[in-house]
């Protein structure tokens, strides 16, 4: 699968988010190593703390379907009228499941673009 048919597939996971406080619409999709594609959005609640990323929320799916091995071999995630990287939760979770070269894309001046896990997250949290 190609980047543009992972943002093809992040931009109709975000058309189905659930955002009436921050009118963000943020969908992912991921390729896992196993060759796979989850994909999610993000889910607003009026309690913040228990709002769910896009990626999170991506993340977890592909967790629940391939179980605690699953690993990602790339991510895309859009904001429907934004742009912007993964927040740093979605960072460090994202960090969780992928090597320090895994490439995570967004858009970047309306173009995709990519950094590694180790350029997004140069200091991870790790046991």
């Amino acid at each position: 699968m190609n980047t543009d048919e992972l943002f093809d597939r992040a931009k109709a996971a975000a058309t189905k988010a659930y955002a009436p406080y921050s009118h963000f619409q943020v969908g992912c999709a991921l390729l896992t190593a196993q060759g796979n594609v989850f994909t999610g959005c993000n889910v607003e609640n009026a309690s913040y703390g228990l709002t769910i990323c896009a990626e999170r929320n991506t993340i977890f799916h592909a967790v629940a379907e391939e179980g605690p091995g699953m690993k990602i071999a790339t991510l895309a995630v859009i904001a429907l009228g934004h742009e912007f990287p993964p927040c740093g939760a979605c960072r460090q979770v994202i960090a969780e499941f992928a090597g320090p070269e895994t490439e995570v894309w967004f858009l970047r001046d309306g173009k995709p673009f990519a950094m590694t896990m180790a350029e997004l997250l140069p200091a991870g949290f790790r046991i």
